[in-house]
């Protein structure tokens, strides 16, 4: 009995260590690309999605997202222990075996291609080059200081996959959109690399928050202002109305409160400025599915 409870607890021990891998206590993330997902997926179905493209795409953004972590601390393995901010990670502590992480992640990939399955060839198609960047983004920091951009590319893969679900095809809308949200993942992930920039520098790793230096907070906010003028042009492509247009002046005034939280450049409130991005993702989607739903059948 003694050795069955045992067993038990180590079982349950083993799956929260899993759980906090996999960033399940974490959820920014899965809201951080589900937003641009769903953006993607009401304006290529002009407001009427479909309810197995949203159930799929919706699922994988989860799985997708929890994939993306696993390989990331399995990258970071050798780098998480010396930064105060991920030290305590399962990988880092010791909790996990980077086997266990490789297998985890294999596993979640599997399950996300299964979903994928069951939409057209061609969102099959771009799934493959999805998984790549997911893969190999966590490697990037080692040799450039745009990993932020890569991320940018595999947080956005997720928009053209949308439209050939719906459609069946790319139209230009969708690759603006596309460059829009890699614009915006490099503004909010810049934001994030603020927060460990000095750990960064004393382990040599690279980021945008190191490349830009002092200039970080200006170009952080030229980025935001194309973020802006590039949804706005998306707004005009998918024939939008004032509501949507109502929203981005909210998105405007998010973005300047992120400007105001990181004008002196402390570590948490350049997380809560990154923290803060999941709201302005959020009006830009209820701008979409409002401004859809008003108009006259």
């Amino acid at each position: 009995m003694r050795n069955e409870r045992a067993s038990t607890l180590a079982l349950t021990d083993r799956l929260q260590n899993y759980a906090q891998l996999m960033r399940l206590d974490r959820p920014i993330g899965t809201f951080l690309l589900l937003w641009p997902t769903l953006w993607a997926i009401w304006v290529a179905a002009a407001g009427r999605p479909s309810i197995e493209v949203l159930i799929v795409f919706v699922l994988g953004v989860f799985i997708m997202r929890s994939a993306g972590c696993v390989i990331n601390d399995y990258a970071d393995r050798e780098f998480d222990p010396h930064v105060k901010r991920t030290r305590n990670r399962p990988l880092a502590a010791g909790r996990v075996q980077p086997r266990e992480a490789v297998l985890l992640f294999t596993a979640l990939c599997g399950l996300a291609f299964m979903l994928v399955l069951t939409m057209n060839r061609l969102t099959i198609l771009l799934s493959l080059v999805g998984v790549v960047l997911a893969a190999t983004y966590p490697f990037m920091k080692r040799f450039h200081h745009l990993p932020q951009a890569h991320l940018g590319a595999a947080f956005s893969w997720a928009v053209p996959m949308a439209f050939a679900a719906e459609t069946g095809s790319l139209p230009p809308v969708c690759w603006l959109l596309f460059a829009i949200n890699l614009l915006w993942t490099v503004v909010y992930d810049t934001l994030y690399a603020m927060v460990d920039r000095e750990d960064d520098l004393r382990i040599g790793l690279r980021s945008t928050a190191i490349l830009f230096g002092d200039l970080d907070r200006l170009v952080v906010a030229v980025m935001q202002l194309l973020v802006l003028a590039g949804l706005y042009l998306m707004g005009l492509q998918a024939d939008l109305g004032w509501i949507y247009r109502f929203a981005l002046v909210w998105v405007a005034g998010l973005m300047l409160y992120q400007q105001v939280l990181i004008r002196q450049r402390d570590e948490q409130k350049c997380f809560k400025a990154f923290l803060n991005n999941n709201w302005l993702g959020m009006v830009v989607f209820l701008g979409i599915v409002v401004d859809y739903w008003a108009r006259p059948i």
